[in-house]
């Protein structure tokens, strides 16, 4: 069974490695991008990644619209959108393929304007506060879960 997954990120992500690297890291987005890409080859051979990053919202949106016709899954990191994009939420929500949100840090040890997520209540899961390893939890934990909701 082959399974394609879009990887998301949303604003600000392109600047990592030289955002704020004592809260990001150092690894840059491509970096991030090759990393999950090596882990999904030796560890989920049936996996094909796709990876798009933006800092517009309605691209975002229109991406996830699309993606349903297109991909089995998402991982996704809406960075700050996370806290105030009814849009967002409700753009993951009416889509019938299963998302995961997933964040470098862990938001809820953030500022208090970071710690709750409007889009976290329509994806199966969350995974956050381990960096890159976040991703890989993400990216395992949504792959289980289409295998287990297709067979």
């Amino acid at each position: 069974m082959s399974m394609r997954i879009m990887v998301i990120n949303g604003p600000n992500l392109n600047l990592l490695g030289t955002r704020e690297p004592e809260l990001y890291g150092t690894t840059t987005l491509s970096e991030l991008e090759k990393t999950l890409a090596g882990f999904a080859a030796e560890s989920l051979p049936e996996v094909e990644l796709y990876f798009f990053q933006t800092n517009h919202e309605g691209q975002i949106i229109d991406f996830i619209q699309k993606a349903q016709r297109s991909y089995d899954g998402i991982v996704y990191n809406p960075a700050a959108h996370a806290a105030y994009s009814l849009a967002l939420r409700d753009a993951v929500a009416a889509v019938p393929i299963p998302v995961v949100e997933v964040h470098l840090t862990d938001i809820t040890r953030r500022e208090e304007y970071r710690r709750h997520s409007l889009i976290a209540e329509a994806c199966i899961a969350q995974f956050m506060g381990e960096g890159v390893s976040s991703y890989m939890k993400a990216l395992n934990f949504l792959v289980e879960h289409i295998k287990k909701n297709t067979t």
